[in-house]
């Protein structure tokens, strides 16, 4: 990597050249007149088109919000209606880097918004001990990425705490909030979808949204929850997902509740965050395509999941299809299809069909090859419909 490193150096000021090696492999010199960012190195358009949801009307007035601004507004409703709730991580202080809790340390202060030390153990063992002492904990870790330190404080600790002690003690009101998933240029460190890591778990709940609507409602329902909470974000989704009319006041979501967001006959498509916006613009294609009436399902909730209303598509449709950006292998999709085998097997019309990542770190420039897009859920369909 050093002797790599000193020989793009040597070549700062030389013209462009390609020199094969004996690995059959090139080696590229670039020189200053050449542009950083050429036509190769453009980013890809978003493997999606979000689906906006209809303006709620239920919860009183909204505003217009992108996905980080709700999850805002969910935190300061909590701050403002609980004076025991505090918000920790790294950088909440100063807005997070995709700006979750801008303002609201200048507006709650600096001892119920505040930074902690780069220690993501430190970060959730700290919140199980506020949680367990009676106030509302909320901990941020940057990215789901790093999650995995605090792997032993969340499995070990958080999730048994109440059951071990025999229900003398608990940390319900711990949330725990990560920004996951792609992001079109995360690469290895900054792409993963760890939920099915968590999933093995009980005693925690695990939640991801897929919008500013759902954001706001599903965060607010987990930070009232009695049972500690890991709360995804979908960080593509925080701009990308433009501005919807979302709720000003609180408002919560049932945990543990599928949404249909889409009805259908023919194939049931089961998703959550941002891959939920993929498969409803597949039912789409697949309606105009092939004239297959798909129904869509966002799962919302991992664990506990929504087992009954799953079912109960695959009982009317006969086919399942289950897409997330996670590799197949052990993923959750292998869980959701192995209950749905159990108890549908009779109805099944195809077997069911898992279009998921592949077996493989998070690639960097091969992402879009990489992430399970309208392509591979379509073919999958086909596949389904002809056999």
């Amino acid at each position: 990597m050093a002797a790599a490193a000193r020989l793009f150096i040597r070549g700062a000021n030389s013209k462009l050249s390609i020199a094969p090696s004996s690995f059959g492999a090139t080696l590229l010199k670039l020189s200053p007149s050449c542009s950083s960012r050429t036509k190769a190195q453009r980013r890809h358009a978003a493997h999606f088109t979000f689906q906006p949801d209809p303006v709620p009307t239920q919860y009183g007035s909204t505003q217009k919000m992108n996905l980080f601004q709700s999850i805002t507004s969910a935190l300061d409703n909590t701050l403002a209606d609980d004076p025991t709730a505090v918000i920790f991580g790294e950088d909440v202080a100063f807005g997070g880097v995709f700006r979750c809790t801008v303002g609201l340390r200048d507006k709650y202060g600096k001892d119920r918004v505040f930074n902690t030390p780069l220690c993501e153990q430190g970060i959730v063992g700290f919140g199980i001990g506020v949680a367990a002492a009676g106030a509302t904990a909320i901990a941020e870790i940057q990215f789901a990425d790093y999650i995995f330190p605090a792997f032993d404080q969340i499995v070990n600790e958080a999730a048994k705490y109440r059951y071990r002690s025999g229900d003398l003690f608990d940390c319900g009101k711990l949330t725990i909030r990560a920004p996951w998933g792609c992001v079109g240029h995360g690469s290895l460190y900054h792409s993963q979808s760890p939920e099915a890591f968590f999933a093995h778990c009980p005693g925690i709940k695990i939640v991801i949204p897929r919008g500013p609507i759902q954001a706001k409602g599903l965060l607010l329902s987990c930070i009232a929850d009695n049972n500690p909470c890991v709360f995804f974000e979908p960080k593509i989704l925080y701009r990308a997902a433009g501005k919807l009319q979302v709720p000003v006041e609180p408002y919560t979501i049932p945990l543990s509740q599928a949404e249909i967001v889409q009805e259908g006959s023919d194939l049931t498509l089961v998703a959550w965050g941002t891959q939920l916006h993929v498969l409803k613009e597949v039912a789409t294609m697949a309606q105009e395509k092939l004239g297959v009436s798909c129904e869509v399902i966002d799962l919302q909730t991992i664990l506990p999941w929504d087992i009954e209303t799953v079912c109960k598509s695959v009982v009317k449709t006969g086919r399942l299809l289950i897409s997330h950006e996670a590799p197949v292998t052990g993923g959750f999709a292998a869980e959701i299809s192995s209950t749905v085998q159990e108890e549908c097997f009779l109805n099944l019309e195809a077997p069911i069909s898992r279009v998921c990542g592949y077996d493989t770190p998070f690639p960097h420039i091969f992402e879009p090859f990489y992430i399970p897009d309208k392509w591979k859920c379509f073919d999958a369909i086909k596949r389904m419909i002809n056999y």
